[in-house]
């Protein structure tokens, strides 16, 4: 029986993960990649809710440069962000796991409606559950629906798959001497402005003592070693890093 740190969690991926090398849209391989890597959670029972971002499609807070209002653009995003959700709900079900997908917005010739009491009923029956549209409201990221929804499901950590291996003291795509954190304290991130969340998501996993781990989910198998509770990523929570 495999050991598990987590056993039911909200895996956020960001829109523009899905875009691969390319500049713009969805990369098949990735996608496959993406959907591999949740059935090996899935195989040793892992119960499994997914948020994903809009960003590799339509930025809604870029939206003001294009002469869209912020309503309207946070909107669009929302709707990227449907588009993103059944790309990977698809390539999941490819891998005959058995997926649904949950959306903010009322859609209901594509996906349910987000209703709690049934969303924790599907983890409960060993379904992956994609969680789209965001929160339904404008002014809100995906990391804030990410936040929100692994609290109404009583996830046990959210997971940040990011193209880096954690949380840095700056940016380490732009200075290599970032030093990388093992785990920090969410009032640490918000005192030195670390751009791991938006301040909503991060204040509301602080308030509810819900942990993050941010990892590098480009690199096969980080996602079952984080599961594990291995030695991967940054750990945030409430404690003093």
């Amino acid at each position: 029986m495999t050991q598990l740190k987590y056993k039911r969690i909200l895996l956020k991926l960001s829109g523009e993960s899905l875009m691969g090398k390319k500049g713009f849209g969805i990369d098949p391989k990735v996608l496959d990649f993406f959907a591999d890597e949740i059935k090996s959670l899935h195989k040793i029972g892992v119960q499994t809710g997914i948020v994903i971002g809009g960003g590799n499609i339509f930025r809604g807070l870029s939206a003001g440069d294009q002469g869209i209002d912020r309503v309207t653009g946070d909107q669009m995003g929302m709707l990227a962000t449907m588009i993103n959700s059944l790309a990977l709900q698809n390539a999941i079900e490819k891998k005959e796991i058995f997926t649904r997908l949950m959306t903010a917005i009322p859609m209901e010739a594509i996906a349910e409606p987000y209703i709690r009491r049934r969303a924790i009923r599907h983890l409960e029956k060993g379904r992956v559950v994609i969680f789209g549209a965001g929160t339904g409201h404008p002014y809100f990221s995906t990391d804030t629906a990410a936040a929100l929804r692994a609290v109404e499901i009583n996830a046990g950590v959210i997971l940040k798959g990011t193209r880096v291996d954690g949380v840095f003291d700056s940016d380490p795509e732009k200075n290599p001497e970032a030093a990388k954190y093992e785990t920090i304290s969410y009032e640490d991130i918000l005192t030195k402005n670390l751009r791991v969340m938006d301040m909503t998501a991060v204040s509301l996993c602080k308030e509810n003592k819900l942990p993050l781990v941010v990892f590098n989910m480009d690199k096969p198998g980080n996602l079952m070693a984080v599961v594990k509770g291995e030695n991967v990523g940054t750990v945030v929570n409430e404690q003093e890093s």
